[in-house]
């Protein structure tokens, strides 16, 4: 990723003074290209279309780096398993999948604001019951290797009675429950919502919201990186440019207080390791 001569003084003022005031730096990057990382089998967050990606997290990394004053936005493909070795290696600046918020990553990864919603959505086969997590018992769960899916399975498979099988992507978690394999396939309520309304044959059974949220990720060592993310995704929130993108793939207003158009202070989720909590101004154009 190439930097500009005042973007390097801006970070060299930052690690000379402290950690958070990366994040104040606004120099607008040079033309060039973002490098982000996705797996692309999470509909409609990311997808391979005809003439590439296509999606929701498509339509917004784009919109965000040109709001950085990038010239293009490249986004690998890469299994959810492999996002965080390609993001420690500097393959990719950042990650742009729906990647849950935790304490754990945080402190790990620097994250962005809170962008969307989301907790568990469970997939069966449409007429099968699966009313609470006690039905699970005695069953078999699809789950996307490396997930939070597959953590909330492990943390949970002596509790409930289940057992899992773990797959690469989200597909082919589906698959499995259509094929009998798996009673249920576990992934994030958007992700399984949108995956239920284009296949008649499965449906979301159970959906147990729980506070959790999506944001972007990105080196720990890299605040002025997130820095000039965050302001340009905040001023995306503000001129309705996520709203108008949530109906578009989701076909759905933004609830009231949604991540989507809610503004954070400072830089980061509020309450996680690596949060900024100094203000600052926008300046959108």
């Amino acid at each position: 990723m190439r930097k500009s001569y005042p973007i390097l003084l801006c970070v060299a003022f930052a690690a000379f003074v402290a950690f958070p005031w990366a994040g104040w730096c606004a120099t607008p990057s040079p033309a060039g290209t973002l490098t982000v990382g996705s797996d692309f089998g999470v509909a409609p967050w990311i997808v391979r279309g005809h003439d590439g990606p296509e999606g929701f997290g498509v339509d917004l990394i784009r919109a965000v780096g040109r709001k950085m004053g990038y010239g293009a936005v490249d986004i690998e493909d890469i299994n959810f398993s492999g996002l965080f070795p390609a993001l420690f290696s500097s393959r990719i600046d950042m990650t742009v999948n729906p990647l849950n918020i935790t304490r754990e990553r945080s402190e790990r990864l620097l994250f962005s604001e809170p962008i969307f919603a989301t907790g568990n959505g469970f997939i069966v086969l449409k007429g099968r019951k699966l009313s609470g997590l006690e039905d699970l018992r005695g069953q078999v769960l699809a789950v996307n290797r490396g997930t939070l899916s597959d953590t909330w399975a492990t943390q949970n498979q002596e509790r409930y009675g289940f057992t899992i099988q773990r797959y690469e992507t989200f597909p082919d978690s589906v698959l499995a429950v259509l094929t009998g394999r798996a009673l249920t396939a576990l992934n994030e309520i958007p992700t399984t919502v949108y995956a239920a309304s284009r296949n008649p044959l499965i449906e979301v059974a159970y959906k147990d919201f729980d506070g959790r949220n999506f944001a972007y990720a990105f080196r720990r060592n890299d605040a002025e990186l997130r820095g000039r993310a965050e302001r340009a995704i905040e001023c995306l929130k503000r001129e309705g440019v996520l709203a108008r993108l949530y109906l578009k793939w989701y076909g759905a207003v933004p609830p009231k207080g949604s991540p989507l158009t809610t503004i954070y202070p400072g830089f980061g989720p509020p309450g996680f390791s690596g949060y900024d909590a100094r203000p600052h101004d926008l300046e959108c154009y």
